[in-house]
């Protein structure tokens, strides 16, 4: 394998996909699964020389998500390095378009570089077609969620894509929410997909890692390359055991996927109809709720305390089941209520999830 990006097999279904692409050439004798390559040096005349620049290990998860997302994909050391990659094509100055309320590290980020005067931000309501749009007029980059983290308000993203390409505006999807089993944001436009690979694509709470993809065009090959540049200078590498571990967790991502989604579906049902919750937010897709407390910020803190199946943590996307009250992080955007409780659905048995979330509530 060498650190080229790989054709989408364009036959397969994506359920397949997640369990045949990223294995070794079929060969009597030969392992199934990918290979586990620990090494940071390559001998001489190869198509890689250091482990900075490439790993079979990373070659053959990128083929498997870059796949899946109709792209080529460029694995990095977390979410928040993939999230860095793409600011780093940012002009100095330059004009961000983003979510008045979206993933805290996403916002620290914007705000510190907003404070050193690197550039300027436009914060805007994503479900205000009209009202990005015009934001968009003398912006170098567009960065969406839909929906977004954690008020999972949804944007029109064919829309929006559209309308930053019409005006020379670069457009980053942050996909994590929906995977690409739910939403494929290069087919709408975008110009770069980011995951937090931390999160569903592993789904096992064990690692931190981030992808990026980029569409297999002249301009999409070009900016792929700009981005791995990036990784290399700035050190953003994966480790080949993470990336190893993460291949292995997307082998499950569809079964996992959809039976967390089942769930959420119950879950957002039966808690609008319980008279501790005030508010249900859920796009009617997806595994993430997020619910607001009666009683405030106190209630909805006991709410979190008080759970014995959910796992009181800052995470999502994982096997078990977790929830959170955003707000306590200082970072968390101030449009985001202060008794908002993200729920991110795992896949136990959703009678078990809804009777320690009623009675946590019930206690609240």
């Amino acid at each position: 394998m060498t650190d080229e990006p790989s054709s989408p097999a364009d036959d397969l279904t994506p359920q397949t996909r997640l369990v045949t692409l990223g294995r070794e050439p079929v060969a009597p004798g030969a392992q199934v699964g990918a290979p586990l390559v620990l090494t940071s040096t390559y001998h001489a005349d190869g198509p890689v020389s250091y482990a900075r620049g490439g790993n079979p290990t990373w070659t053959a998860f990128e083929e498997a998500v870059g796949s899946l997302e109709g792209g080529d994909a460029l694995v990095v050391s977390s979410g928040m390095a993939a999230v860095a990659a793409v600011f780093s094509l940012l002009p100095h100055g330059g004009t961000v378009v983003v979510p008045d309320a979206a993933y805290n590290g996403v916002m620290a980020t914007v705000a510190a570089l907003e404070a050193d005067g690197a550039a300027t931000v436009r914060r805007v309501d994503v479900t205000d077609t009209a009202a990005v749009v015009a934001a968009l007029d003398g912006a170098e980059l567009l960065w969406l969620e839909s929906p977004t983290n954690p008020l999972l308000e949804v944007a029109d993203l064919p829309a929006l894509t559209a309308a930053a390409r019409s005006r020379g505006v670069l457009t980053a999807v942050d996909n994590t929410f929906s995977t690409p089993l739910l939403q494929r944001p290069l087919e709408s436009g975008a110009d770069v997909v980011v995951h937090s690979a931390t999160k569903y694509l592993s789904g096992h709470s064990d690692l931190l890692l981030g992808v990026l993809v980029t569409p297999a065009s002249e301009e999409g090959t070009a900016r792929r390359a700009r981005l791995a540049r990036h990784r290399q200078l700035h050190g953003g590498i994966a480790g080949p055991v993470e990336t190893w571990l993460a291949l292995r967790g997307l082998r499950t991502l569809h079964l996992r996927l959809e039976r967390a989604c089942a769930n959420a579906a119950v879950v957002a049902e039966r808690a609008a109809g319980h008279p501790a919750v005030t508010r249900v937010r859920y796009p009617g897709t997806g595994a993430i709720v997020s619910l607001e407390v009666a009683g405030g910020a106190a209630a909805a803190e006991r709410v979190c305390a008080s759970t014995r199946v959910w796992v009181h943590a800052t995470s999502l996307g994982g096997v078990e089941s977790m929830l959170e009250r955003r707000r306590r992080h200082p970072d968390e955007p101030a449009t985001v209520p202060e008794d908002l409780v993200r729920l991110s659905l795992g896949v136990e048995d959703v009678e078990d999830l809804w009777r320690d979330l009623s009675a946590a509530l019930d206690r609240a």
